[in-house]
């Protein structure tokens, strides 16, 4: 049982896997808090080009 738990303690394979996992959440964070940031400031000028696009196709 010593000899499991000793090679369990220095086994290291899974700290890679959850390092790589938390750089991946660390990604994905970032990218959907840049384009929420993106999002909400562009929100006025896309109604504005929607709008003038619907005018010319009135015309």
């Amino acid at each position: 049982m010593r000899g499991f738990i000793a090679r369990f303690l220095r086994d290291d394979r899974g700290a890679t896997a959850l390092e790589y996992g938390l750089i991946c959440a660390l990604i994905v964070l970032v990218i959907i808090s840049g384009l929420a940031a993106i999002g909400g400031s562009n929100e006025g000028s896309f109604n504005q080009m929607m709008q003038k696009i619907s005018d010319a196709l009135k015309s």
